[in-house]
């Protein structure tokens, strides 16, 4: 136990931003790009008023591996939490 506080606070940064930033974005889609070189990850929002690109984002393939990693891991530690995720799956992307 001690040894894994120790770990989490060895781990841990500090991240300054702004207020917009730090409040953070909603998004309900995403859309990924790739080339050989990078990732493009696009996160949209679907809303009545149609689709809307919130943030994109864009890395390396390598970088993208340690983030499908890390949401795994985590992913993995919510379901332990809270419990099983039902995953729904939708062809129809329009709002309602």
């Amino acid at each position: 136990m001690e040894d894994q506080l120790k770990k989490q606070q060895a781990t841990e940064i500090q991240i300054n931003t702004g207020d917009e930033i730090l409040r953070g974005k909603y998004s309900n889609n995403m859309i990924a790009a790739h080339s050989a070189d990078e990732f493009i990850l696009d996160w949209l929002l679907n809303s009545p008023s149609g689709v809307h690109l919130v943030s994109r984002i864009i890395v390396t393939p390598s970088h993208v591996k340690r983030i499908i990693h890390a949401l795994n891991e985590n992913l993995d530690k919510y379901e332990k939490q809270f419990g099983s995720i039902k995953d729904i799956v939708s062809i129809d992307h329009k709002f309602h």
